[in-house]
């Protein structure tokens, strides 16, 4: 387990690779306050998220401006040589997609950065919602891409894994004060662990079709953060025992798709590479 370095000419940078994957008792969340965004300290930058949110709901009042998690690190407790031993827990807030509108996908985003190594820091001012990404493995070795429609707003006609975000509201959570009302903080973060797991598996049965029940081995594989937007998303690996003759997409032509991948989705299938790299030396 470790963490990888970003290369200048990539459109991603690993914020966590765990090649061994890691099972839903290896991962867990500190679900706190104190991993929400931090306010920038110029105001005219700080108010535009809310004039680029106004302008969204004029042009479209479908518009919904959901709670999600936010990602504000982690840690790491890597094995005495035993994957078993190995554990991270991620440091998750609460943002919103209003926000997210407003630092991420800012055209001025990058005002929003704290010049920082530390992740964690320099992404301090940004909504920075955590999505998740599954790396499909069917029976006969093939893996699922899916082509995002031409009408949508991010990434029109590119191939992407099949993926969402964890959902605060799947879980009853909508603020942090609701979240205190609830049996302690310890229950909290065990619930939102189980959200980072159970939030893949409804995100790829929606998303492919394929029953839940022909989907197991799901495990944690890292965090990609796209480098436009520093947008993170965590991964995953899943077997499927369905072939691909019945889902349809051949491995063969996923490494020439992955150009066509938002920054974070190539990170994934980077971090998936590092999982299967990592079995084939053990």
């Amino acid at each position: 387990m470790e963490k990888a370095l970003a290369s200048a000419s990539l459109p991603f940078k690993l914020l966590l690779s765990c090649p061994s994957g890691l099972s839903p008792p290896q991962v867990s969340v500190a679900f706190d306050v104190a991993y929400d965004r931090i306010p920038h300290q110029d105001i005219q930058l700080e108010n535009s998220i809310s004039e680029i949110w106004d302008k969204k709901v004029q042009d479209n009042k479908s518009l919904y401006n959901g709670t999600k998690f936010r990602y504000g690190g982690h840690n790491l407790i890597c094995g005495d040589g035993s994957n078993q031993d190995s554990h991270v827990c991620l440091h998750l807030g609460l943002t919103d997609y209003r926000t997210f509108m407003g630092t991420n996908l800012n055209p001025q985003w990058e005002k929003f950065l704290v010049p920082s190594e530390d992740d964690s820091i320099r992404c301090q001012h940004t909504s920075s919602p955590l999505g998740n990404g599954a790396i499909v493995e069917t029976s006969d070795r093939k893996i699922i891409v899916l082509q995002r429609s031409t009408n949508v707003g991010e990434f029109p006609g590119h191939y992407v894994f099949p993926g969402g975000h964890p959902e605060p509201q799947e879980i009853g959570i909508t603020s942090h004060q609701y979240g205190k009302d609830l049996t302690g903080s310890e229950l909290i973060n065990k619930k939102v662990s189980q959200e980072m797991f159970d939030s893949i598996i409804r995100e790829v049965v929606e998303e492919i079709g394929v029953p839940a029940s022909t989907l197991y081995n799901t495990v944690f594989i890292g965090i990609s953060c796209r480098e436009l937007n520093v947008r993170p998303t965590a991964f995953f690996s899943i077997k499927c025992s369905l072939e691909s003759k019945e889902i349809q997409k051949l491995y063969s032509e996923l490494e020439n798709m992955t150009s066509k991948m938002p920054g974070c989705h190539q990170g994934g299938f980077a971090l998936y590479k590092l999982m299967v790299d990592s079995l084939k030396n053990t």
